[in-house]
């Protein structure tokens, strides 16, 4: 059997995460309109739930070490519990592509915390491509946005869910390495969908009256984009670093872009697609490597002995 190594299985997973992620943008849209902010968080999570702790069952997957629990609880309420309904509202308050451009803002201040918090390394590689994909977020976020103003409401609630899920991810990273990544998926999934239980009337309220496509992309929502790609999201944190991982979520208004083309009928305009290619374009160069230094020796020319 060919064996793979595990850069290119994390660049794999990473991979799955990125583009789930972006398919969410999608079905959000039509699970949005008919269910509200919370109940749509809260039964996301519990379909994600559901699905993890089904294969914990299966992989006979124990309870997490104590040690990794205060990374799990605070990556569950933050960006699994709060990131979810915060995201959910400010979509609802302000234009797709409002939203976009102040929650890229999450992958900076991703890299800002890892720095300061866990002692991340930041190459001028990884602050280039950073450079780059965010310049390419905010001409997608402008080519996107609608004429009218935008709630301030909305603004902040956007904003908000950016600062949790950088937190959210900058706590993870230390459960990592005390527990399995399927544990910490699934315990953050479940803190999330704890918090979330208040808004159990309203799921059942907006249940009732949902039209099915809109129920089956809660479902969706909750067994891909939360179950399988925070899943895979995990896996690949745990072989890089957090600036690093945050960096490659720039992909996502990209991959955004490309899926409501193919599957709303939405033709991006032409300075659309130049900031989808700046996102692809800063991604590669946040996670290249620099060429290796050759040695010295089989490189330089002998220098000339002196003469006394």
């Amino acid at each position: 059997m060919m064996n793979v190594s595990p850069s290119r299985t994390a660049a794999a997973a990473a991979t799955v995460t990125v583009v789930l992620w972006a398919s969410a943008f999608v079905s959000i849209r039509s699970a949005g309109a008919a269910y509200s902010p919370g109940a749509l968080a809260l039964g996301r999570l519990l379909a994600g739930a559901l699905t993890l702790g089904a294969i914990c069952l299966v992989r006979r997957e124990g309870w997490p070490p104590r040690a990794a629990w205060r990374g799990i609880a605070i990556s569950g309420l933050l960006w699994f519990g709060f990131y979810m309904v915060a995201l959910n509202w400010g979509e609802q308050q302000v234009d797709a592509g409002t939203a976009a451009l102040v929650v890229n803002v999450g992958p900076l201040l991703i890299a800002l915390l890892g720095a300061r918090l866990l002692g991340d390394p930041m190459p001028p590689r990884l602050l280039a491509g950073m450079a780059v994909s965010f310049a390419g977020a905010v001409t997608v976020g402008l080519s996107m946005s609608g004429g009218g103003g935008s709630s301030v409401l909305g603004v902040v609630l956007c904003l908000l869910a950016a600062v949790a899920y950088a937190s959210g991810v900058v706590a993870q990273k230390p459960a990592l390495g005390r527990a399995s990544v399927l544990q910490v998926t699934t315990f953050g999934c479940l803190v999330g969908a704890v918090a979330c239980l208040p808004f159990t009337g309203q799921l059942l309220h907006d249940a009732a009256r949902a039209p099915l496509p809109a129920t089956l992309n809660m479902v969706y929502l909750g067994v891909f984009p939360t179950a399988l790609a925070f899943t895979t999201w995990a896996y690949a944190l745990s072989r890089t670093t957090a600036s690093r991982m945050g960096a490659t979520t720039y992909a996502v208004p990209a991959l955004v872009v490309l899926m409501s083309w193919l599957t709303l009928g939405e033709v991006p305009g032409p300075v659309t697609l130049v900031g989808g290619a700046l996102c692809l374009a800063g991604v590669a160069v946040s996670r290249s490597r620099p060429p290796r230094r050759t040695s010295r020796t089989a490189h330089e020319e002998p220098r000339p002995e002196r003469v006394p």
